[in-house]
């Protein structure tokens, strides 16, 4: 048990003696989502834990779902697994459990992939975010099996998945599709799942970074319809130690565009402050 959630983690081993480094997936996700980054950086054995209320991971205990929750529970595993001194990053909703948790004195890299720069309900998609906002209180407040279909409900996940990916490669899409499908909605529980829609549209990175001491890699992608490149730029100078790449011609599935290139900038930054 961690932070009261029984959370489960996969490794993916690299050479007996590798560095690690820890990776956090976004909202509705689970460690699947990531595990082309683990390929990509096969010098490192990296560690995913599932978050909270997703995947295989049980949610909290006292049905609380918010930022710091999830902030406080990764500072927790860190700990537990003896893990407080290896890069850790974080992808999209990650990326604010990430920047929430790990604010104050370290020394370990921090990478932000498609990190969340500014509040969703002031963002350029603020009315999509108002309607989805209903779609999930709708749902929480459904008899069980209706509202469990409704949140489910695989047309909502498949426009999704079509609206983000950016690829032009047609198998690449329709992968992207099928593990949209496949780990999508694979949510413990309602309560659970609007508690993390919340803390993911009511925070943001933009709030911690200035007081995150560690250095920062920002990778943003140029066709995000999330954050755009301008508010990215921005959020980079907030921070007191951050440098920002941006991945051409991809969106906010980076991690399934692009996994080969990310996993460069992450080597050369890592890298580079080694030496």
């Amino acid at each position: 048990m961690i932070s009261g959630a029984d959370t489960h983690w996969w490794v993916y081993p690299a050479d007996r003696d590798s560095p690690i480094a820890v990776l956090i997936h976004g909202f509705r996700g689970d460690h699947h989502g990531l595990e082309l980054f683990a390929d990509a950086m096969s010098e490192y054995t990296v560690i995913i834990p599932d978050l909270p209320g997703f995947g295989s991971s049980s949610p909290f205990e006292d049905e609380s779902h918010t930022i710091d929750d999830y902030g406080r529970w990764l500072r927790d595993f860190l700990t537990e697994m003896n893990l407080t001194d290896v890069p850790v990053l974080g992808h999209s909703f990650g990326s604010i459990v990430v920047s929430n948790a790990l604010r104050g004195p370290r020394t370990a890299p921090i990478i932000l992939v498609n990190p969340i720069a500014q509040p969703a309900l002031e963002g350029p998609n603020r009315f999509a975010t108002r309607v989805a906002s209903l779609w999930y209180e709708l749902g929480a407040k459904l008899p069980v099996k209706q509202g469990l279909t409704m949140l489910s409900w695989p047309v909502m996940v498949r426009a999704m998945s079509v609206l983000m990916a950016k690829s032009k490669d047609k198998p690449l899409r329709k992968w992207i599709h099928s593990q949209h499908d496949m780990y999508f909605s694979s949510f413990m529980d309602r309560t659970a799942l609007l508690g993390a829609y919340y803390a993911s549209i009511t925070s943001n990175v933009g709030q911690f970074a200035a007081d995150i001491e560690a250095p920062t890699l920002l990778i943003a992608a140029e066709l995000d319809d999330i954050t755009p490149v301008s508010v990215q730029e921005d959020l980079a100078t907030k921070f007191p130690r951050a440098e920002l790449h941006v991945i051409p011609g991809s969106g906010h599935l980076v991690h399934y565009e692009e996994p080969i290139l990310v996993a460069q900038h992450i080597r050369e930054f890592l890298g580079r402050l080694a030496n």
